[in-house]
C-alpha cells in the first residue's frame, strides 16, 4: 500500500474534485444509462453486468456474489427481499497488496457497486466486518437497501484475511487504509450513480457491523461531508486509554481456560472483564475461533514489537508463558509509541451527522459494556441514538446455533436503517435511546 499517507493528506482535495466531477455530469452522461458498464472514478479495473436480480436471490446463481464471504452472519431461515434488476460493477482501485483473491485478480481494494433500475435517489456504502471481503454485507445490508431502491456500494477495505497487518509501513497503517478505502468508494460511487442516472444522489448513508460499524462511526466523525447519516451494528471501539480490543480480549484469553476447567472464580473474572454472564454458552465458540485470532491480528497491527520478529504471536499461548504471549498482553504497560498507534485509529464521538447504534447485550466478541455503552457516552448529543438489544449476539449465526439463547439482530438493524432514513429524509426523529427487551419488536 504505497503512497497511503499522501492520499490521506489529500482526502479533502479528492472530495472537492469528486464533488466537481459529480456536479458536471450532465444529462448527456445519462446516455450510457442503458449500458452494462459505467465509469468508476479512480478505478483501475471495472467489469459491468446487467442482472435480472441484484439481490442474493439472483447473484448467488449468477456468480455475482460470494456466499462464503457472508457465511455465519445471518440466522438460518432468514428471509430477504428479491427481484431487483439493475447493473452490477465489480472492480478495484490501485493498490499494491494482494490478499483478496476474488475473480482471480489477487488484488486488494476490490469493490462492488450495484445500481438498481428503479432508483430512489439514495446511496448506501458499507465496509465488511472482520477480515472479510466486499460481498460480506450482501445478505445483511445489501438486499434490504436495494429492495428499497438505494444504490449499494461495498469495499474490502484495502486488506483482508488473517495477515492484514502486513499491509502498510508503520503501526496502524492497515486500519487507517480501511478509512481511506471507504471514503474513496463513497466518492467514486457518487460519481458512478451520477454518471449512470444523470443526477447526483440526494442522500448517502454509511452502514456496517462489527469492524464495518466502527468504520461507520469513523466516517461520520472524520468525513461528515460525504454522508447524510449512518447506522452501526455492534461496532468495534478503539480509544487511546481503553477500552479497546487490546484491553478486552486478553482478560478473556486468560480467564476462559480456567472457566472451561471449572476453576472457582473464573466466571466472575470473565464477567468482570465485561463479558455478560448470560453469554457463557457461546464463550467456547469465541475462544476457539475469534478471541485469540483477533487479539493477535490487532496487536500485531498496532504493537508489532511485542513479540519481536514473530508475526502475530503464538496461537493460544498459555497464560504465564512469558514475553510475547498475547494471553498475557497488558496494553496499559506498553510503550508510548503503542498508545500513539492506538490513538491514530481511535474514535472520539464527535458527530455532526446523525448516527444510530444497535448493539446486542449478549455480544461476547465486542462486549457492550466495553464498547457501545462507552461510545454512547462519547457521542452524547442530539445526533446519536443508541439501542441496546437484550439477547443480541455479535452475529446472527450464533442466534441460529444457539436458538434457545438470545435473539436475532437483523430485524433491529433493518429497523434502525429505516429509522435513520426517516430521520434524514422526513425529519422524523427516532425514539430516544433505550434498551429493547427481548419481547419487543425492534424499532417498528
Amino acid at each position: 500500500m504505497r503512497g497511503f499517507a499522501s492520499r490521506t493528506r489529500h482526502m479533502g482535495a479528492i472530495g472537492l474534485a469528486a464533488a466537481l466531477a459529480v456536479a458536471v455530469v450532465p444529462a448527456a452522461a445519462a446516455a450510457g444509462r442503458h449500458n452494462c458498464s459505467v465509469a468508476v472514478l479512480g478505478a483501475e479495473k471495472v467489469i459491468g453486468a446487467c442482472l435480472a436480480d441484484l439481490t442474493t436471490a439472483g447473484t448467488v446463481a449468477s456468480g455475482h456474489t460470494d456466499p462464503t464471504d457472508w457465511a455465519g452472519l445471518e440466522a438460518p431461515g432468514t428471509v430477504n427481499p428479491a427481484g431487483v434488476p439493475g447493473i452490477q460493477l465489480d472492480g478495484y482501485f490501485p493498490d499494491t497488496s494482494t490478499t483478496n483473491t476474488n475473480h482471480g485478480w489477487n488484488h486488494d481494494s476490490q469493490f462492488v457497486i450495484r445500481l438498481p433500475a428503479k432508483w430512489n435517489g439514495g446511496l448506501v456504502v458499507a465496509g465488511p466486518p472482520g477480515t472479510r471481503e466486499q460481498y460480506a454485507n450482501d445478505r445483511i445490508i445489501g438486499d434490504h437497501v436495494l429492495a428499497k431502491g438505494y444504490a449499494f456500494a461495498a469495499t474490502d477495505k484495502g486488506n483482508t484475511g488473517p495477515e492484514l497487518y502486513r499491509d502498510g509501513a508503520r503501526p496502524g497503517d492497515a486500519i487507517m487504509e480501511w478509512h481511506f478505502r471507504v471514503a474513496q468508494l463513497t466518492i467514486a460511487a457518487k460519481f458512478t450513480a451520477s454518471r449512470h442516472y444523470g443526477r447526483a444522489p440526494k442522500r448517502t448513508y454509511a452502514a456496517g457491523t462489527s469492524a464495518g460499524g466502527y468504520l461507520v462511526r469513523w466516517q461520520l466523525e472524520n468525513y461528515p461531508w460525504l454522508y447524510d447519516g449512518g447506522v452501526d451494528w455492534n461496532g468495534l471501539l478503539f480509544t487511546p486509554h481503553g477500552p479497546n480490543l487490546l484491553t478486552t480480549l486478553p482478560p478473556a484469553l486468560r480467564a476462559y481456560p480456567r472457566f472451561a476447567a471449572g476453576q472457582p472464580g473464573a466466571k466472575e473474572a470473565m464477567v468482570a472483564a465485561g463479558y455478560p454472564a448470560e453469554s457463557a454458552p457461546v464463550w467456547a465458540f469465541h475462544h476457539r475461533t475469534q478471541w485469540d485470532l483477533f487479539q493477535r491480528i490487532v496487536r500485531e497491527e498496532l504493537d508489532p514489537g511485542y513479540d519481536g520478529d514473530t508475526q502475530a504471536g503464538t496461537p493460544f499461548c498459555a497464560e504465564g508463558t512469558g514475553p510475547g504471549c498475547d494471553t498475557d498482553y497488558a496494553y496499559a504497560s506498553r510503550p508510548a509509541e503503542v498508545h500513539a498507534a492506538m490513538r491514530r485509529v481511535s474514535l472520539t464521538g464527535h458527530l455532526t451527522r446523525p448516527l444510530i447504534t444497535v448493539h446486542g447485550t449478549y455480544d461476547a466478541l465486542v462486549p457492550i459494556s466495553r464498547s457501545s455503552d462507552v461510545y454512547a457516552e462519547l457521542a452524547a448529543g442530539d445526533k446519536h441514538r443508541y439501542y441496546r438489544v437484550e439477547g443480541g449476539h455479535h452475529t446472527d449465526g450464533l442466534a441460529g446455533a444457539f436458538p434457545a439463547l438470545g435473539r436475532t439482530m437483523l430485524p433491529c438493524f433493518r429497523g434502525a436503517f429505516d429509522a435513520m432514513t426517516a430521520w434524514v429524509e422526513r425529519g422524523t426523529a427516532p425514539a430516544p435511546s433505550r434498551t429493547i427487551p427481548p419481547t419487543e419488536t425492534c424499532l417498528r
